[in-house]
């Protein structure tokens, strides 16, 4: 057994992947974004069943271009959003930046995502036009009760798929229940471009404001069709066209070297999914005295192995004395992190997101994992882990 691999994430980018950059720039091709990007954006949308995708930075990024462009684009009926208390700060930060009212949703005992009772009483009080879904590593939301709401109060949903790359409900993906996703190609994660993210949406008219706001605001990355419209209705002449913005932007691009290790990547992404899906079932089997997150999902792209302890800290430093990484199970509650605290003085207690924030931890799990390498997690664990449940 490799002790090096029980850390909580390894690297995806193996050596083919150097040779293939190494390769890239040796023919000196264009580094920025081009036709490259293109293709792998293609080639994401069709992995994941969605209509279109666009390559940025990082899967933060995406948040921010997602936040940005409903705005810009009129998506939404108002600018109430619900967010989940148990996510990443840049799953929630992009919306407090831009000038949204901001919700927390407490979290579901089972699966972590939106807890349903607090979801619909949020709802039925101030009407959100927008409910934001955390993926938490590799799980789903109840997203059939959840689209029965948005049937009711008619609000859109993003869903933050960061953590869930290659799960699926049926035969249906994660990251294509709402008017748009976010997805992350950071190092550690199911695959990488070294720094990276995308975004995805069936919708043509937020997939070219997408296009626009990623390079600046400007339209020359949009639709031809697109592009004439904007030059129309604002009398934008050929001299000026190129420099024209039309929307409040960002340059959040990425390059095609980066792209093209995206696309070598995408390659392993369903062999790597299915790893992940059978090293949480060989966890769940070994740590059957303790809480387990889950969803009723056909493929469950675990991200890692999340659970509660009475002793965290104690565990947390036994185990390292073990050479196995743990951490806190995501980032606890938002509601109690100091950046939202000093926002909001009197923020409500969510006790669910209370609980995870106080007895949290999660485990490593990814491709790099053997049954024997969790063997010896799950036994060290165990040693000296006290369970607690909701």
């Amino acid at each position: 057994m490799d002790k090096s691999k029980l850390s909580l994430a390894y690297n995806t980018i193996e050596n083919k992947d150097y040779l293939l950059m190494i390769d890239f720039l040796k023919k000196r091709n264009y580094l920025n974004q081009s036709k490259v990007t293109k293709n792998f954006e293609n080639k994401f949308s069709k992995y994941l069943g969605s209509k279109y995708s666009v390559f940025v930075n990082s899967g933060s990024s995406a948040n921010l271009l997602i936040a940005q462009s409903l705005l810009e684009g009129n998506f939404l009926k108002n600018k109430i959003v619900v967010l989940p208390s148990v996510s990443w700060s840049t799953s929630v930060s992009p919306f407090l930046q831009l000038g949204y009212k901001v919700i927390l949703c407490d979290c579901d005992k089972e699966n972590l995502g939106l807890d349903m009772e607090h979801l619909n009483n949020i709802c039925s009080k101030y009407k959100p036009g927008l409910v934001v879904l955390v993926n938490g590593l590799g799980h789903s939301n109840n997203i059939k009760r959840i689209l029965t709401l948005k049937n009711k109060y008619k609000f859109e949903i993003m869903e933050d798929n960061c953590e869930s790359m290659g799960s699926s409900i049926k035969n249906k993906k994660l990251g294509t229940f709402g008017l748009a996703s976010s997805h992350s190609l950071y190092y550690g994660h199911h695959i990488s471009t070294i720094e990276g993210g995308l975004v995805s949406t069936k919708d043509k008219n937020l997939y070219n404001i997408f296009l626009a706001i990623r390079s600046h605001g400007w339209a020359r990355d949009m639709d031809k069709s697109y592009r004439k419209k904007l030059e129309k209705k604002f009398n934008i002449n050929e001299f000026d066209s190129l420099y024209t913005f039309y929307y409040s932007g960002f340059n959040i691009r990425s390059t095609d070297l980066n792209a093209a290790l995206g696309i070598n990547q995408l390659k392993n992404i369903n062999k790597i999914s299915k790893i992940r899906h059978k090293n949480y079932f060989h966890y769940k089997k070994r740590l059957d005295n303790f809480w387990y997150q889950q969803s009723k999902l056909k493929i469950l792209s675990s991200f890692g192995y999340a659970t509660f302890v009475k002793n965290r800290l104690e565990v947390f430093k036994y185990l390292r004395s073990k050479k196995i990484q743990s951490r806190p199970l995501i980032c606890g509650n938002m509601g109690q992190q100091p950046f939202w605290k000093k926002k909001f003085v009197n923020q409500k207690k969510l006790n669910n997101a209370y609980f995870v924030n106080r007895y949290g931890i999660y485990l490593p799990n990814h491709a790099s994992l053997s049954f024997k390498d969790i063997d010896y997690i799950t036994k060290c664990f165990k040693q000296i882990a006290k369970p607690i449940f909701f």
